[in-house]
């Protein structure tokens, strides 16, 4: 559960770095629920953030994060996210411009969920994507962001660590920082494939209930103004993170 208000957890996570927020509260009608999207818009639109929806309708917005299970094809939006659990659903994706694996450890916000892929098994996995890969699941520490870079994640997903921190800025500005050094420390040839203009990936924080899950996305990559087929374009676009919230 949140500590606060949802709003003050995403400005607070803003704050810290985090530029991706996934919007899941599946359960609200949906005129509440394009009112939230709205909310939580304003609040990233002064830091250049971008507000995914979890789902296939986007609320008013142009950026949707889906299930494993479908829709297939994905409707077409200017960004579009899939969340993956093995090689089976990462051969699935299409137009998609980017997936999370998940669980990389096992997580206090989905207990019994897995089995986590661990770092070995996130970088195999990566390996196989066609498309830039956020790790989710677990991640709550400088460390875990470290070793989920060092295994190929373009970004990262936090949920938890966000959520229940006392002070979501600092929260997240450790988990950003870790991410950034991180990523200075890999050859520079790790870092063409997804190379993106502007800030890159960072953790991105997805909002659930009254939470948010900061998913690298979860949050730095800025996606670009129009959609585009091209899968080296959306590999760049994709290079620049999400968050989530509960499903």
């Amino acid at each position: 559960m949140a500590c606060r208000a949802l709003d003050r957890v995403v400005a607070g996570a803003v704050a810290g770095g985090v530029r991706w927020v996934v919007l899941r509260e599946k359960d609200l009608p949906r005129a509440e629920r394009a009112a939230l999207a709205a909310e939580l818009r304003a609040i990233l639109a002064d830091a250049g953030g971008t507000l995914i929806v979890a789902g296939p309708d986007p609320l008013d917005g142009d950026a949707v994060h889906l299930p494993a299970a479908g829709p297939y094809p994905p409707p077409t939006c200017r960004l579009v996210g899939r969340s993956c659990h093995d090689e089976t659903e990462l051969r699935r994706l299409t137009t998609e411009d980017y997936a999370t694996l998940s669980p990389v450890w096992p997580t206090r916000t989905k207990p019994g969920y897995g089995p986590p892929l661990h770092p070995e098994g996130l970088h195999q996995l990566i390996q196989l994507s066609p498309v830039p890969v956020l790790a989710l699941g677990g991640v709550e520490t400088a460390d875990h962001v470290t070793a989920c870079v060092e295994a190929g994640a373009a970004g990262v997903a936090v949920l938890g660590t966000i959520m229940r921190a006392d002070n979501p800025t600092t929260a997240a500005l450790a988990l950003t920082r870790a991410f950034d050094e991180a990523q200075a420390r890999l050859p520079r040839s790790r870092h063409e494939p997804t190379a993106v203009s502007g800030t890159g990936l960072r953790p991105t924080a997805p909002t659930q209930g009254s939470s948010l899950t900061a998913r690298s996305g979860h949050g730095r990559p800025q996606p670009q103004s129009a959609p585009t087929t091209d899968r080296a374009d959306r590999a760049d676009r994709a290079d620049r993170a999400p968050t989530e919230g509960k499903k």
